[in-house]
């Protein structure tokens, strides 16, 4: 078996975990830090909420398989042209919060990437992805 590949990354944001959340699920924000299509919704996303782009036939789909508000936000990674699909959620973004004196430690777990064909490829990207949008989350939590 393959190690796994699983980016881990954290920050710690002069926020509250109330504040990092709405930065999590308001579509108006997450477009700030992540990919949404000009179409999507404005309403908060929750448990359910999917994200799909389509490109040359296939579709990549996001998918929040959970919602812990405040605590931790699970989103499913799908792609249609993989040849092995993995479980819902065994390859996923997770943000997990944890309060600390009136700031938040957000975690972020991206993976396991080991799981698909061409998985250090995803999980190499991912690191960046991880890295820019930590950033881009604790600047905006900490202007609310």
């Amino acid at each position: 078996m393959t190690a796994e590949l699983i980016v881990r990354d954290e920050v710690l944001i002069d926020a509250p975990p109330a504040k990092v959340w709405k930065v999590l699920i308001t579509p108006k924000y997450v477009a700030q830090w992540d990919e949404l299509p000009e179409d999507y919704p404005s309403g908060d996303m929750s448990k359910g909420s999917e994200v799909v782009w389509e490109h040359n036939g296939e579709k990549t789909i996001t998918t929040i398989i959970k919602a812990e508000e405040m605590k931790e936000l699970q989103i499913a990674l799908y792609q249609s042209n993989w040849e092995v699909q993995p479980d819902e959620g065994d390859v996923a973004y997770r943000y997990k919060l944890e309060e600390r004196n009136g700031s938040t430690l957000l975690k972020i777990e991206i993976g396991d990437f080991s799981l698909i064909e061409n998985g250090q490829m995803y999980y190499d990207a991912s690191v960046e992805f991880a890295s820019n949008s930590k950033h881009v989350i604790k600047g905006l939590a900490e202007s609310l």
